[in-house]
């Protein structure tokens, strides 16, 4: 097992996750924001460097035993045996302490639930959530001269592109649907403060919708405010983000729940596709 720090051997791996993607999502969104300021304070295991054949993209340091939100991790594999291998190296995966576990491969279930039996660790699996993802753009270095082109949806009346701010906080908690806890507080704290978001706001400033990313550069929190739907605020919002994340060399790909058809709807009427099933492993 080797911890990459090199920033040249992280340029590599960045290229060589560019040419698996769309099924190397994850951790490409991970890699690339540690390649650009690490805002996420996390790391890159591979098993071998560098001919990998697996690799596990986590926070770096110390991590709370009993929160799940904030160790969160994405795994890639080139070789099932080799992620089997990765899992077992001690120091690789804290079996003791709560985790979520995210990929877009099936084997990754499969092993991950083999070993968790083996040390009589129970695994909460969590199949179902599709990913939304359109074709990756090139990145040509030039942000967009505007956020909204003439091709794009079109602001409200009243409405203006802004940023949300600290105090917004438990607004984010009580609309997500993994949140109203403290430790999803946390977390939706830390990735409001690390990570680009989208915020539309009414005359007064206040949030009408908004789009917010994470450590893996994925949409983990898009909402709307129900007195304010059905003005296609989301819309909107969905499309700045990508736009900025396009601009900054991003893929856009988020995580949409199996329920939510109208999100499913819009995602599809923008052009993005549903990818294999992503699958999310807990400890509980």
């Amino acid at each position: 097992m080797k911890i990459l720090t090199c920033s040249a051997h992280l340029q590599q791996l960045e290229g060589i996750l560019r040419k698996s993607l769309p099924i190397a999502l994850p951790v490409f969104g991970a890699v690339l924001n540690i390649n650009r300021g690490n805002p996420g304070q996390f790391e890159v295991l591979v098993d071998k460097w560098p001919e990998f054949g697996a690799l596990l993209a986590r926070p770096s340091g110390e991590v709370p035993a009993n929160d799940g939100y904030w160790n969160t991790q994405a795994a890639f594999y080139r070789d099932l045996g080799a992620y089997r291998a990765l899992l077992e190296t001690p120091g690789c995966l804290r079996w003791d302490a709560a985790f979520t576990l995210i990929g877009l491969q099936d084997g990754l279930a499969t092993v991950s639930q083999e070993l968790a039996g083996k040390k009589g660790v129970e695994l909460d699996i969590h199949a179902g959530a599709p990913v939304r993802a359109p074709h990756p753009r090139p990145h040509t270095g030039t942000p967009p001269s505007s956020p909204l082109t003439a091709a794009s949806p079109r602001l409200a009346p009243g409405v203006r592109v802004g940023s949300l701010s600290p105090s917004h906080v438990d607004l984010l908690n009580e609309t997500w649907p993994y949140g109203g806890n403290a430790r999803s507080r946390r977390f939706l704290a830390e990735i409001l403060g690390r990570f680009p978001q989208v915020c539309l706001q009414d005359g007064s400033g206040q949030p009408v919708a908004w789009v917010l990313t994470d450590h893996f550069g994925t949409g983990t929190h898009s909402y709307t405010l129900p007195e304010h739907r059905r003005h296609g605020h989301m819309q909107v919002a969905l499309t700045v983000a990508a736009q900025r994340a396009h601009a900054r060399g991003f893929p856009t790909f988020g995580h949409t729940a199996l329920g939510n058809q109208p999100m499913q709807q819009l995602q599809e009427m923008l052009g993005n596709r549903r990818l294999v099933v992503i699958t999310t492993y807990e400890l509980v």
